[in-house]
């Protein structure tokens, strides 16, 4: 007897429609084949789902069972395909009605004992179902709230295989798990750390507030104690809330890593990840024998804080111009081809040597010239081209530590923020990206114009510390972001300013460096 249940595979974050097709054939005793292109993951679901059915009370007389997973081309991976496969075994053997199952999506993990656990990936089939109109989805309890953020689909706890057979034999009723997604982004996390902690730093509060005001990347150069790990861990308390849109995007990464928490359902809170600087290439920016995302994805619409940036290994800081530049990350290996988005903003910060103390006031370096030169020279340029903003962070005078008013906190620096965002986005509407960092050459032309003013005083700082057109095209960006935060339709000489002088720090910094050991 043939039985046929469906089910789905997940590669990067989209989902593939499977047939799981079973049929029973007599034979002298139990046996069970698979076929499809199953991994051994899925083959070994064959001692699973033969213990969860014997232990649920399901004894099945000698058979010999043939599982097809189509299309047969495809590779099946993961767990997922134990209930949809122990579905369709009952199902061929009579204990299930024969029924139409053509609208129902089944997925879930078996515990020898007929639990059904929870697996990954489970809002992409659930997207994916939407898409190809499957209404109804039999997904593990734990998985349940996160298949039910997606509209137009109705998902069903199952928390065993016995409660399943019940479903479908119409024993109990068939009861949707409601969400609401607009209470779940509502519910954004609550930040301890505020903006208003930070004594002094005037310039690199003001620089951290344009760089999210407009998506830029931004690197923190100081010494030790300055204060630069401080302002970027208070980056998420600034950060824009989340759109329905975004948030599904970062949940469907997070769900096929497995970091979903089964009480959410949701991402509700822009992410921020902070590798250590002994992160490998792979575990940065992907990887792995089945590719899994990485840092840079899991930051995705969120932030990727790098601190003691010369730390980090060369070519981990070289990979990350790919993404840093196109907003993907495309993973290749014999058998597939995966992408994983991976628009996110940079953070960085690093010492302006190796000591630290290159240029302190105070604190006397205890580095010679070359290796400053050394320690400078671990960023590359094309990579520091990428990175929007250069900030020097000086030590925080004594003055300012012990003063007793408080600076101003994040939320009226949000404000400003989300007032900023919201011009861009219906300056952007039409081309279907969310902030200035994101423009293209042709948007920079449209909604970067300079005037006679504006343009001599790029020209002079093109000039005078020799930036490349990346960088041009950068500072351009970072004006409508400044002209945007004051609520200027037109960008202002003031404005060119601002933005040339984040740039022209740090190529101060860089050059003495190098002018040091000449």
């Amino acid at each position: 007897m043939l039985y046929r249940v469906y089910s789905a595979a997940v590669f990067g974050i989209q989902a593939h429609l499977v047939s799981v097709e079973v049929d029973l054939s007599s034979g002298q005793k139990l046996d069970l084949k698979m076929v499809g292109l199953p991994d051994t993951a899925v083959r070994e679901s064959s001692e699973r789902i033969h213990a969860a059915l014997r232990n649920c009370g399901y004894m099945l007389p000698p058979h010999h069972i043939t599982i097809n997973l189509a299309p047969a081309d495809l590779k099946k991976e993961g767990s997922a395909f134990d209930l949809p496969m122990a579905v369709g075994i009952l199902g061929a053997s009579g204990c299930v009605p024969k029924q139409d199952l053509s609208a129902c999506l089944f997925m879930g993990e078996l515990s020898l004992d007929g639990s059904i656990r929870p697996i990954q990936g489970t809002l992409v089939m659930a997207s994916m179902a939407r898409e190809i109109g499957l209404d109804r989805l039999i997904v593990p309890e734990a998985n349940a709230r996160e298949a039910a953020v997606v509209n137009g689909v109705r998902a069903y706890a199952a928390y065993s295989l016995p409660q399943v057979v019940d479903l479908l034999r119409d024993r109990q009723p068939w009861s949707p798990v409601e969400v609401d997604p607009g209470q779940l982004l509502a519910r954004q996390r609550a930040y301890d750390a505020d903006l208003s902690d930070v004594k002094g730093q005037y310039q690199a509060r003001r620089a951290l507030e344009v760089a999210v005001a407009g998506g830029h990347n931004i690197l923190l150069i100081g010494p030790p104690g300055a204060g630069k790990t401080m302002l970027a861990r208070r980056l998420p308390s600034i950060l824009p809330p989340l759109s329905f849109e975004e948030a599904i995007e970062i949940t469907k990464i997070h769900s096929v890593s497995g970091l979903l928490s089964a009480r959410t359902g949701l991402v509700a809170a822009r992410p921020f990840r902070a590798p250590h600087h002994t992160i490998s290439d792979a575990g940065l920016i992907g990887g792995g024998k089945i590719p899994r995302p990485g840092e840079v994805s899991l930051a995705h619409n969120g932030v990727l804080f790098l601190d003691e940036l010369p730390e980090f290994h060369r070519r981990v800081l070289e990979v990350l111009r790919q993404p840093l530049e196109d907003g993907t990350v495309t993973i290749s290996r014999a058998s597939m081809s995966v992408a994983y988005p991976a628009r996110f903003m940079l953070a960085a910060a690093m010492n302006p040597c190796r000591c630290g103390y290159y240029g302190h006031p105070v604190r006397q370096c205890t580095c010679t010239p070359p290796l400053i030169q050394r320690y400078l020279a671990r960023i590359s340029g094309p990579l520091l081209d990428r990175i929007d903003l250069h900030i020097q962070v000086p030590a925080v005078r004594l003055k300012e530590l012990v003063q007793k008013e408080k600076a101003e906190g994040s939320e009226s620096v949000r404000e400003r923020i989300v007032a900023a965002r919201d011009i861009q986005a219906r300056r952007l509407e039409s081309s279907g990206i969310r902030c200035n960092a994101q423009m293209s050459q042709k948007a920079l032309r449209r909604h970067c114009s300079l005037d006679p003013e504006s343009e001599k005083k790029m020209e002079s700082a093109v000039t005078r510390l020799g930036l490349s057109a990346r960088a041009y095209a950068r500072i351009l960006r970072v004006s409508r972001t400044v002209a945007d935060l004051d609520n200027c339709g037109r960008i202002l000489p003031r404005h060119v300013a601002e933005a040339i002088q984040y740039r022209a720090l740090d190529g101060a910094c860089w050059r003495q460096g190098f002018e040091t050991v000449s």
